[in-house]
């Protein structure tokens, strides 16, 4: 049987929870081969396929891990620390760099202390440190040496979802399920 180009390694970094990203040759096969792949993960895993303009994932409505909850704790308090900070937050999240420092100027002196105290991926600088470089494994975030990055387009997922969860889409979505 003849598989798309760069099968392997599309369906090992979907599988891995990597989204991938329009500037990867990889995407380019993804999209073209778009109808093989919904098929493929549909049938094979009963994931669902998502293309975007700029980057492809997968998702699973049945699943447990605690991932995606935690990166959008993580964005949830980001664009809060940065709006009170006076920012227009979706234009630092899509264009700013970040560094670390002052992302745990954010965290260790935000009003969801609390929440960020019990949450292990965010609770000290070391832990975040580790979650961003998770995030970037995901391709999520862009590293930029040790002490900064920048986000990819893949950050709309999560802001996305976030504005769904805020308009109470979800939850018609879900009592309709």
């Amino acid at each position: 049987m003849e598989f798309p180009r760069y099968h392997r390694e599309i369906v090992n970094d979907l599988m891995a929870g990597k989204f991938i990203l329009a500037s990867d040759p990889k995407f380019i096969s993804l999209k073209e081969s778009s109808a093989f792949y919904e098929k493929f993960f549909k049938e094979s895993f009963a994931f669902e396929l998502e293309i975007k303009s700029d980057f492809g994932f997968i998702l699973s409505y049945e699943t447990a891990e605690q991932l995606s909850r935690d990166i959008c704790i993580f964005f949830a308090i980001l664009c809060y620390e940065l709006d009170r900070d006076g920012k227009n937050f979706l234009e630092e999240i899509q264009y700013a760099e970040f560094e670390h420092e002052k992302l745990d100027d954010y965290f260790e002196n935000s009003v969801y202390a609390e929440l960020i105290a019990n949450n292990n991926q965010l609770k000290s600088s070391e832990t975040r440190r580790d979650f961003i470089k998770t995030l970037s494994r995901r391709n999520i975030v862009e590293r930029i040496g040790d002490g900064k990055f920048t986000f990819t387009q893949a950050y709309k997922v999560f802001i996305d979802f976030a504005s769904d969860f805020a308009k109470g889409k979800l939850a018609v979505e879900s009592d309709s399920n």
